[in-house]
Formats: C-alpha cells, structure tokens, sequence
C-alpha cells in the first residue's frame, strides 16, 4: 500500500498535477512508502529537513545528524512551526500500487501518470504522537539551514522538503 497525506479528508480521486519545482515534468499524483511516510506527518507546507541511513551511510554521519544507531530518521523543523504542528488535522490516504511506479529509491516516493481513488481515508492523528511512535527524532531548530547545507554533503540519505517556506538565509 502506498499513501498520500493531505488536511484535506474528502478527497474522492487524485488527478495529476504538474510538480511545482519540476514544471518541465509531466503531472503525476505523488505517493510515499510506508517506511518513509513520517517525513509527510505535518502541514503541508512546513518546511523540515528529513535524515535517515542507508547501507553505506558512515558511522561519524550517524553520530552526527542521528545520534545513534536506534534513531531510524531525523526529522528537522523551524520553531515557528511548532503551534501549527500541534493543531493541524491531517489524513492519511491508502492508495492502489497498481499504476504508481518508483520514483526515488532511497525516499521512498511513487508516482502515478494515472488519476487514482483512494482506497480508504483516516485521520493521521496527533502528529507529535505519530512521530514518536515512527522512531522520528523531532528537532525544532531557529533556521534549518545550517542543516541542510550539512546534511548535502553527508552520506546519508535526505530529503529537504518546502525549503522554499523556510526563514530566509
């Protein structure tokens, strides 16, 4: 099963849309593996800076950016985000693999070319709560750039995700 998070609860069917920083792309509707689902656990347009380890990850890049070897994922967001995170309602959308295929391995992203029903809809929850019960390690940082300039050049795998809404340089 693949998912798609949304604060919106009654979405019937996902059309293709063009991707906003790949215009050049051809609209697809985006979904994300059950192993990395947590990056998509906040509003939708909270910036965060996401880590996790990969075969080949070093052990000096683990104690960095994740501590130990027990922390699945790191997940990074600005503290101005942190009322909005505690209050939003988000959704949880169960989407057919049939016409969806693997956009990025170590993400964990699919796409669609193909409008797709949803198979079921439930609320996600507390999303504080659903973040520890995934293994995440929430850091609230003043500008997560200094982190994702770091993180770029680690042997990690990450995903920076609506950089574009983060507090300026």
């Amino acid at each position: 099963m693949l998912y798609h998070f949304s604060e919106e609860p009654g979405i019937q069917r996902f059309e293709p849309r063009l991707h906003p920083s790949h215009p050049g792309k051809p609209p697809v509707v985006w979904a994300i593996d059950e192993g990395r689902a947590p990056i998509y656990f906040f509003p939708r347009d909270c910036p965060r800076v996401c880590a996790w380890k990969l075969e080949g990850s070093t052990e000096e890049d683990v104690r960095r950016f994740l501590g130990s070897d027990e922390t699945r994922m790191m997940i990074a967001v600005e503290g101005r985000w942190l009322e909005t995170l505690r209050k939003t309602k988000l959704y949880v959308y169960h989407l057919p693999e049939e016409t969806f295929a693997l956009e990025d391995h170590g993400a964990g992203y699919f796409t669609s070319r193909e409008a797709v029903t949803p198979v079921k809809v439930e609320p996600v929850g507390d999303l504080l709560t659903r973040l520890v019960e995934a293994g995440v390690e929430l850091r609230i940082t003043p500008t997560l750039w200094p982190l994702h300039d770091a993180l770029v050049q680690s042997s990690l795998h990450f995903s920076m995700i609506r950089m574009r809404n983060a507090i300026p340089r």
